[in-house]
């Protein structure tokens, strides 16, 4: 398992590097001035100057890139041309955040989904297969942030059962001190049981819009990889063997997990980098709002920081997975 672990991470790092070259130049293959946008159109030439010296613009491209490169090893992403504070300091108040959120998500739809996909799959053309099918259809056929203003209106304006969408906690509130940044982890360590309470009130309606979203591609890959499996002939051997139907169902899932893994890990990176929908929608101020904002101010340090910490973690949860895959299928890892 080590060499195997090993190979995946060279080929994360040889990635990463990859990513870092085409992220740098692709932004200064753009049509645009960052330095026009910063000190404004109507700007005299030495103050332009002055902040094309100031931002290193006015530098080689080469050596811009080997001074980022050495400072992404450090763990130095520069400072924000808008801000002015470290890119990093930035990163950390802001990526929790959709981690936070994102995580919860998937480890609920996961546990829905996996249960009903198996129901589904013991009984195809049943009423719950039925039931689950159109479910899955109707929650993929609208884009997550539909959903999220809908379950606001049906909730809080109407029920009055979740709070408005103002955040991560009630303004009114005192947050906990900030220690992962994960709020629940953060009131927990605290022993902050209201504002544990009020934080997870505020995330129920985001958390209820991505689970309703993603539960159903993963039923409908668990469901068609478990029909697959239980037509298989070991699955038919084992029947005739005469071994439970417990065991016979738990053969099968761990067969049908791995597809289903795969497609988890896929949607986790893409909703990773998406996540600016909804965290606008519950106004959470998220890494995806952080990269839009940082997008229309031509802020270049952030966006290659956002793009390369987006890439950093979605390599990791490949690598997890292919390890999870290696656990379950011994072969891979040969």
């Amino acid at each position: 398992m080590i060499p195997f672990v090993a190979r995946r991470l060279a080929v994360a790092m040889l990635q990463l590097v990859g990513l870092l070259l085409v992220v740098f130049f692709a932004i200064r293959m753009l049509p645009a001035d960052p330095v026009a946008r910063l000190v404004g159109m109507n700007a005299t030439r030495e103050a332009y100057l002055s902040s094309q010296h100031a931002l290193g613009l006015d530098r080689p491209v080469l050596e811009q890139l080997l001074s980022y490169a050495v400072g992404v090893v450090r763990g130095d992403f520069g400072r924000s041309w808008v801000s002015g504070a470290p890119v990093m300091q930035d990163i950390r108040n802001v990526l929790p955040v959709t981690i936070e959120l994102i995580t919860i998500s998937f480890v609920l739809a996961f546990l829905l989904s996996v249960p009903l996909g198996m129901l589904c799959a013991l009984r195809p053309g049943g009423v719950a297969d039925s039931a689950t099918f159109t479910y899955s259809l109707f929650a993929g056929s609208q884009p997550e942030f539909w959903w999220g203003l809908l379950f606001i209106y049906v909730f809080f304006a109407v029920l009055g059962w979740a709070p408005a969408p103002l955040g991560r906690i009630d303004p009114m509130m005192t947050p906990p001190p900030a220690v992962t940044g994960f709020i629940t982890i953060d009131s927990l360590l605290a022993g902050n049981m209201a504002a544990l309470r009020d934080a997870l009130h505020h995330l129920a309606l985001p958390i209820a819009t991505k689970v309703f979203v993603l539960s159903g591609p993963i039923i409908k890959m668990v469901r068609q990889n478990m029909v697959r499996v239980l037509g298989a002939d070991y699955i038919l051997y084992a029947r005739a063997s005469g071994l439970p139907p417990w065991r016979i169902a738990l053969v099968a899932l761990k067969n049908a997990l791995v597809p289903a893994l795969t497609l988890l890990g896929v949607l986790y990176g893409y909703i990773l980098g998406g996540a600016v929908l909804i965290e606008t929608v519950f106004s959470l101020g998220g890494i995806g709002q952080y990269a839009v904002r940082s997008v229309l101010a031509f802020d270049y340090p952030a966006i290659q920081a956002v793009v390369l910490v987006i890439a950093a973690i979605s390599l990791f949860v490949y690598l997890a997975l292919d390890v999870v895959h290696a656990w379950i299928d011994p072969r891979l890892a040969a």
